[in-house]
């Protein structure tokens, strides 16, 4: 930090549910744009031009959710993280403008311990300064690093959600659709865009810039923490999923988009993963939204994430 706040390290035994992260304020200025862009290779034509049906041009829709996760490092050392992201949810509530003023805070949710790992949630959310509305907010669930000789204990229960698992079933032999509609069949498949992962734009979207070392931007840490190498943020699959929500219902992603999806097996430098969709029944339709099962895939067919999108049809 460069006010001269100490920093925690970061540890499960430290964090404690209730403590607050941030705020934090900022300016979505052109730059961050350009620099999401490039860590995503996401060049939507609505970020680069005033042409969007926003009335001018507006971020990426899920720009300011790697803010809220960094909302962390307001209080903890991020030169000390070795933790691993286990499961994102975001909603969309409003398209940010260029230029406009936002608003960070979050805070710890809850914390955990299953199979002797510590688990800790944050939820977080980002508002206008210049009205005051809501544009995007998420809940995330990392494992954070534990110390092998402290016993782990207390904190809050895991999050309960009705049992709920991704099928995966690909239908073959089933036409590629385009956009989601109303009215769009159950079943009909759509796939993103295929997205190989380099080290600059993981060290970028990971906050080289400013000089943090972690499993994601230094093979040396990475090493330390049991991979020979380095390991891309999971956060990164996130931005390609909300890309996907993008291209599928266009403005009302913006809007009314939402996303829960689980991390399952890490991805590296040179891999590449492509995001697929399939319309399901949402276990709670609300009328005239969709909903679709998503996971991505790397070069070897593994799926490294899966879940959930859905959002208003246009």
């Amino acid at each position: 930090m460069t006010d001269g706040t100490v920093l925690k390290e970061a540890v499960f035994e430290a964090m404690e549910v209730g403590e607050e992260l941030g705020p934090i304020e900022l300016v979505v200025d052109d730059h961050a744009v350009k620099r999401f862009a490039f860590t995503v290779d996401d060049y939507h034509p609505w970020t680069s031009g005033d042409d969007s049906p926003f009335g001018g041009r507006v971020a990426h829709a899920s720009l300011l959710v790697p803010d809220l996760l960094r909302l962390l490092n307001t209080v903890y050392d991020p030169n000390t993280e070795v933790g691993l992201h286990q499961k994102e949810e975001v909603w969309f509530h409003s398209p940010v403008r260029i230029g406009e003023r936002v608003r960070l805070t979050g805070s710890f949710t809850g914390k955990y311990v299953k199979r002797g790992k510590g688990y800790i949630v944050t939820d977080a959310e980002a508002r206008s300064l210049e009205d005051g509305r809501l544009l995007v907010r998420h809940q995330s669930i990392e494992i954070a690093r534990v110390d092998p000789d402290i016993q782990l204990g207390g904190g809050t229960g895991a999050p309960t959600t009705a049992a709920r698992f991704v099928e995966g079933a690909w239908p073959e032999g089933v036409p590629l659709g385009d956009r989601v509609t109303a009215g769009v069949a159950v079943g009909t498949p759509f796939t993103g865009r295929p997205k190989q992962l380099h080290q600059d734009q993981m060290s970028v979207f990971s906050n080289v810039q400013a000089f943090w070392r972690n499993i994601h931007t230094d093979v040396d840490v990475a090493r330390k923490a049991g991979s020979d190498r380095t390991i891309a943020q999971g956060l990164m699959l996130s931005m390609y999923i909300s890309e996907l929500g993008t291209d599928l219902f266009g403005a009302s992603w913006f809007s009314t988009g939402w996303t829960l999806h689980t991390f399952l097996h890490p991805v590296f430098a040179g891999d590449t993963v492509t995001a697929r969709a399939v319309v399901v029944e949402a276990p709670e339709p609300e009328p005239g939204r969709v909903e679709l099962e998503v996971w991505l895939e790397n070069q070897d067919g593994v799926r490294v994430a899966v879940g959930w999108i859905g959002a208003a049809a246009g």
